[in-house]
């Protein structure tokens, strides 16, 4: 049981993911680093059982509820509360009410995983504040059920996983199938991850991401059948999948090279951080925005100009979007003394050709969630 004095402050980062975008649900392996962008949140137990309280001071806003009752339905950030707590009361029948207070710096809709972060921070928050003992990997797949089960999105596993887990100074090379991960250096240099935020979320951006989902699971489907093989993306090889493509429909053969291409990109990727190699792991980047953009088609009009802005600029390593796409972030390798004239330079383009501002800020690789 809770200390009813007891309060407890929480820092939960977003994510960036530096590269293998939409393959951690397709068993591949992605590079995922948290951030020094958090959601903070400041809890207490109230003595109570089940009654509890969340204020979101960024939306001026308060939920209040019972643990005893814990529906489905409607939608915002309620939704993922609601789940977390679900998931929790699955798992322990230690938890009692509760108040907490939320604070972001995590820019909502920008491919940084804002929601990750909320479900992180709340299970974490509970887990210390009621003596719950949830280990990390509760803790990751609480925030994981809860969007599955709850809000209704078939994520993968890297956004909790990156938020719980992280590590200063290091991004975490993650095999998404048996959830074995190493701590990569992250080491740039003079060079810094800027991210571009184009304010855009296109109306695909659920529909299509579980579109994309359902795409690549049945070109698996079909490609393991054919070879008699197990039904893994890292056991084929793009010959195989062309030798095979009379089997598929024209998008889930583009859905399928493009899986198998990036698995590959996230391995090269690895060895270039090791070597110090940026102009290696620029290219990738390029790389994959081009796959994202061509062959999965989860870019927009308003990413690929955020990225052609970049190309031939001797400043810029690499450029890629970042996260589910539809609009969001992109993901910049720039010299760090070049970042002030560039962003200038982007935004008057950006705002001539669509009309709206763009909004940047730098990510630095940093600890996962933790207390204050």
């Amino acid at each position: 049981m809770a200390n009813k004095s007891r309060t407890i402050r929480v820092a939960a980062p977003g994510r960036i993911n530096l590269i293998g975008e939409h393959i951690d649900y397709n068993d591949g392996w992605v590079l995922p680093a948290a951030i020094d962008r958090c959601i903070y949140l400041t809890m207490t137990a109230n003595g109570d059982d089940t009654s509890f309280t969340v204020t979101s001071e960024d939306f001026g806003s308060t939920f209040s509820g019972d643990l005893d009752q814990l529906e489905k339905g409607g939608a915002g950030w309620h939704q993922y509360i609601l789940g977390v707590l679900s998931e929790i009361r699955k798992r322990s029948d230690g938890l009692r009410g509760f108040s907490c207070t939320l604070h972001s710096e995590i820019p909502v809709g920008s491919g940084v995983s804002s929601s990750a972060a909320l479900e992180s921070g709340l299970a974490f928050g509970l887990n210390e504040l009621f003596d719950l003992g949830l280990s990390p990997w509760d803790l990751i797949h609480i925030g994981q059920d809860a969007e599955h089960n709850f809000v209704g999105t078939a994520c993968g596993i890297m956004d909790q996983f990156a938020s719980v887990m992280g590590k200063s100074g290091h991004c975490m090379l993650l095999d998404c199938k048996s959830l074995e991960f190493e701590y990569v250096p992250a080491a740039f240099g003079s060079y810094k991850l800027l991210l571009l935020n184009s304010n855009v979320s296109h109306n695909l951006a659920s529909s299509g991401y579980n579109s994309r989902r359902e795409e690549s699971a049945t070109a698996l489907t079909l490609l393991s059948d054919y070879y008699e093989s197990p039904p893994s993306y890292r056991a084929l090889t793009r010959a195989q999948i062309e030798a095979a493509q009379q089997l598929l429909s024209p998008n889930q053969y583009k859905r399928a090279t493009f899986v198998v291409a990036e698995i590959e990109r996230v391995r090269r990727a690895v060895q270039a951080l090791r070597e110090n190699d940026l102009e290696e792991f620029g290219a990738l980047m390029y790389q994959s925005h081009e796959g994202l953009s061509t062959r999965y088609e989860v870019s927009c009009p308003e990413l690929d100009f955020l990225v052609d802005l970049t190309r031939n600029n001797k400043c810029i390593a690499g450029a890629r979007m970042m996260g589910g796409g539809f609009g969001g972030c992109t993901l910049n390798l720039i010299h760090q003394e070049a970042i002030e004239a560039f962003v200038s330079r982007a935004a008057a383009a950006y705002k001539n050709r669509f009309s709206l501002d763009l909004n940047w800020f730098e990510a630095t690789p940093s600890a996962g969630t933790r207390l204050l």
